[in-house]
This record gives structure tokens, sequence and C-alpha cells, in this order.
């Protein structure tokens, strides 16, 4: 459908930064960015705004950015699905319902993560870093918590683009990566989920400390 398009290409717009918090935007705007009529941008913007993306503003919308309270709140959330998805990750591997390639597929992501982030490539490293955690979402297979965290992962990143800077601790980071992967890879549910929940939490703890020295 026409609008599930501009739905799709509005939100990567304002993921990518292109439409930063505070900016507004009309249908016509929109509609002449996309080359699009209104009706479907229309409704692409009501979607955006349910998902918390955006918030209705006179004739348009504003994007909006999670203040400090609510960005904790959705930090804690997302602690408790990856910790949720990793555990069941690590579940189906230990009952053989995992392919290998799958898991070949994962540590090649952690491996590209590792490396944009080393090299300074931080955009990139942004994109890596959420499909490195998407994928073991997918593995669970959990369709539920894989669209809660969906809509949880749109606005931290929404709301932590401004502040987009080396992490303080790239190592710690991607060794984290890798001790939630061999987890996962061997089966051991109760670690994985434990690692991922410290992983969530310490990437919140590390945006705190930027965001004071900003």
């Amino acid at each position: 459908m026409q609008s599930d398009v501009a739905w799709s290409r509005l939100r990567e717009l304002i993921l990518d930064g292109t439409y930063p918090p505070g900016a507004r935007l009309t249908e016509m705007e929109a509609a002449a960015a996309l080359d699009m009529s209104r009706t479907p941008v229309r409704e692409a913007l009501r979607a955006l705004t349910a998902d918390g993306l955006v918030r209705p503003s006179g004739r348009g919308v504003v994007v909006v950015a999670l203040e400090p309270g609510d960005l904790d709140e959705a930090y804690q959330v997302r602690s408790a699905l990856e910790s949720l998805t990793a555990e069941l990750a690590a579940t189906r591997q230990r009952e053989g319902r995992i392919a290998p390639a799958d898991l070949v597929t994962l540590r090649d992501v952690a491996t590209a993560t590792a490396n944009a982030t080393a090299d300074g490539r931080l955009a990139e490293a942004v994109v890596l870093n959420r499909r490195f955690h998407r994928l073991i979402a997918e593995l669970a297979a959990n369709t539920m918590a894989l669209h809660a965290l969906e809509r949880i992962w749109d606005q931290i990143q929404v709301s932590t683009l401004r502040s987009l800077a080396p992490p303080s601790r790239p190592a710690h980071v991607s060794g984290q990566h890798e001790e939630l992967l061999a987890a996962i890879a061997a089966g051991r549910a109760e670690e994985a989920a434990r690692i991922a929940r410290a992983h969530v939490l310490d990437t919140r703890a590390i945006t705190h400390s930027e965001e004071a020295q900003a």
C-alpha cells in the first residue's frame, strides 16, 4: 500500500536524522519530498504519531525525542525485552532449532559492528548494532517481543542521534557482544539473558556520561 511505503520512507528519514527532533513537517512538504499524494502521507503521519516518533503540531507534525526520564524508562523496557529474546534464542539453539548459518551471520554482523565502531564510522555502527540486536530477536522467534523492540529502538535512536559520538569504551561494548554471542551459541540461556540485560543498561549509563560531558 502507498501509505506503508510513505510510512517506511518517512521513518527512515527520521531515523537517519534528515528530520531531527524538533523538525516540523507538513503533509504538503512530506508529499513533495516523497513525490506522493497527500492521502497516503496523511495516513503515514498518523502511524508515525502512534509509533511515538512525531506529535501533531498545527497543520503538521514535529519529530519528538524522549525526555531523559522517559529515555531511562525506554532503556529499562529494552533491557527486559532483550534479556528475554537472548534467553529464548539461546534456548532454541540448545534445542537445535537455529540453523548454523544464522549464527555465522550473527557473528559476521558483530564483527562488522566492532570494526565500524573502532574506525569511527558511527552512523554505520548504529545501523549494524541495531541489526545485531534485531537478529537475536529474530532468532528468539517471538514476534510480539520483536515488534515491541522495534518501536523502542526507533524512539531511542531518534532520542540519542544528536549525541552520537564514539563510545567511551568501544572494546567493552564489542566484548559484551562477543560474550552474548558465545552464550547464545552455547545454548546458555540464563547467561545470555544476564549479559543482554547488563549490556543494555551499560549502554544507557555510557550515554548518560556522554550527555553530561557534552
